[in-house]
């Protein structure tokens, strides 16, 4: 049985990738057909900013995001004043954060399948009459739907394991932004606590590797759906 902190980690850090998948996957699939299937310029450093979060430190990225779009950051400050939207030491700023160093993941794998897509059936499509939206929603999305999966399932993970970046932006506060990685931070500097830590790493591995297989089997699955449908 899980303890109430645990409990109350864990559905936090649920919660928190939760919502960022809701707009990562939006996201992320917009950026990948951007980068796919349109030539614009700046194109390239487009491309190296998505991914760069992969090579900066995490803890770069949340003193980033606090001197941005903390309470008195440029963007922070004005969103505070116009919206009353705060991210900084709240939820809400674990998601930012989250979203950001989970683009890539999302980006590659979106842009991967797309690039996978035989533009013949696209083109067929378009002389048959079929507008542009009509094409990516009917032909292009569903095939690109492996690469979705694959995306989404791998920003869930690396969300709910989210450390340097979340930290540095909002803190560790108990029931706020205390996700998983973070509360399992302040049972090893506790001395005492490393079975509570242990416990804390092992709901991390189930609720990780989970997310991976069911990923692995749900493009599987799609994948040859869509094989015998196009077949």
């Amino acid at each position: 049985m899980l303890t109430d902190f645990e409990y109350q980690a864990l559905m936090l850090s649920l919660k928190v990738s939760g919502y960022t998948i809701v707009w990562l996957v939006p996201l992320g699939i917009v950026l990948a057909w951007l980068l796919s299937r349109r030539e614009f310029m700046g194109k390239s450093l487009l491309d190296s900013m998505i991914h760069l979060p992969l090579v900066l430190p995490p803890v770069v990225i949340g003193y980033l995001l606090l001197i941005s779009m903390g309470r008195n950051g440029w963007i922070g400050k004005w969103l505070d004043a116009h919206f009353g939207l705060v991210f900084s030491f709240n939820w809400k700023g674990a998601v930012l954060a989250c979203i950001i160093v989970s683009l890539p993941l999302m980006v590659r794998s979106v842009r991967l399948s797309l690039d996978l897509v035989d533009r013949k059936l696209e083109q067929a499509a378009a002389t048959l009459g079929a507008s542009p939206i009509k094409i990516f929603f009917t032909i292009t999305l569903p095939l690109t739907l492996p690469g979705i999966i694959t995306g989404t399932m791998l920003s869930f993970a690396r969300s709910l394991g989210e450390f340097g970046a979340t930290i540095s932006f909002v803190s560790n506060i108990p029931g706020e932004t205390q996700t998983i990685p973070l509360a399992m931070y302040n049972f090893i500097e506790t001395p005492g606590s490393e079975l509570e830590a242990a416990r804390l790493c092992v709901i991390s591995i189930v609720i990780a590797l989970s997310s991976l297989l069911f990923s692995e089997w749900l493009s599987k699955r799609t994948s040859k759906k869509l094989g015998a449908k196009h077949g």
